[in-house]
């Protein structure tokens, strides 16, 4: 398709980077500057996303000396919003003043009305605004989607998400304060609660035991389905990131392990199917996929992001719905 998106990165810490490392990849699309607002940038996350040339692609870029720059230029069509999550709000509605189209990173707030507004804005400015919830991208967990939607193996009769991971070390001033981060059930565990939605629908009940570090909740919906999803900071600074699926169907059951040999398994009448990525479902990251999705739709002048706030809105109202019952 012809033409480019030109593409601005605002927050350049580890979000950021794994954003730039992504546009590089991507066709369609330019990196033309960066922007790094005076605040002390997250150096790492739980997945290595960026590769060996991250430093190089973010000291080749031009950098914005405000944000207000960055927004100016004729050149960028798209920017990325990879700051702590309390500046997320006024990045995002200064971007679509400016008539840009958006990526924010998750959670795009933590308050769901915050982002309807938001929502409407953009609407209105005729823009795309994308929450980067990359679950739906990743390409074995958008190959389970596409399985529990088609009924594939039958209908789901039961389904457990599990995401762990050490506390953050880095950037505790932002992560350790619930009221900036939310703390682990949104920060972590939103993953989970918006793949939920995105794979089973609304559930009809919720219940949730835990707290803002380590959460469990549970989800019932109209066909009988349950759904359990743990997601949260632990303890030990050494313990080692996990991401974890399970899917049991009436006639196979689907199981993910991040970092297995063979990530993505199917049981299916006692035989157990590894499946390939790059043969049984595209090679890559959620990161790339999600990216190459908004500049692919922003190119051929879509109306509607390939996600958007009004979904960002309406899982962070589930995990209110579960953050009311924690302790």
């Amino acid at each position: 398709m012809p033409g480019t998106v030109g593409v601005g990165v605002i927050g350049v810490g580890f979000m950021g980077r794994t954003h730039i490392a992504s546009y590089a990849r991507t066709a369609g699309c330019t990196l033309r500057a960066v922007c790094d607002p005076a605040q002390k940038a997250a150096a790492a996350g739980n997945l290595a996303t960026t590769g060996d040339d991250a430093e190089r692609l973010v000291a080749s870029l031009p950098r914005a000396a405000t944000v207000d720059e960055l927004l100016a230029r004729p050149d960028i069509d798209l920017v990325s919003i990879c700051t702590p999550t309390d500046t997320h709000v006024d990045l995002v509605r200064a971007a679509i003043r400016a008539g840009k189209h958006v990526l924010v990173e998750k959670p795009t707030a933590l308050d769901a009305a915050a982002i309807d507004a938001l929502d409407a804005e953009a609407r209105a400015a005729g823009v795309l605004a994308m929450p980067a919830h990359c679950m739906r991208f990743w390409p074995a967990w958008a190959w389970m989607a596409e399985a529990v939607h088609a009924r594939r193996f039958g209908a789901v009769r039961h389904a457990s998400f599990r995401r762990l991971g050490a506390a953050p070390a880095w950037s505790q001033s932002f992560y350790l304060d619930f009221a900036r981060s939310g703390g682990a059930v949104v920060d972590l565990h939103i993953h989970d609660a918006d793949f939920v939605r995105f794979a089973f629908g609304e559930p009809v009940e919720v219940s949730a035991t835990g707290s803002r570090r380590h959460v469990t909740a549970r989800y019932a919906f109209s066909d009988g389905a349950r759904v359990e999803a743990e997601g949260g900071w632990m303890e030990d600074p050494d313990f080692a990131f996990m991401m974890v699926a399970t899917i049991e169907c009436e006639r196979a059951v689907i199981d993910f392990r991040l970092g297995r040999e063979a990530e993505l398994v199917v049981v299916e009448d006692g035989v157990q199917r590894a499946l390939v990525a790059g043969v049984d479902y595209p090679s890559g990251n959620g990161y790339d996929h999600e990216i190459a999705a908004l500049v692919f739709a922003i190119l051929r002048g879509a109306t509607r992001a390939p996600v958007t706030l009004a979904d960002a809105a309406a899982t962070q109202r589930l995990l209110d719905r579960e953050i009311a019952q924690l302790a």
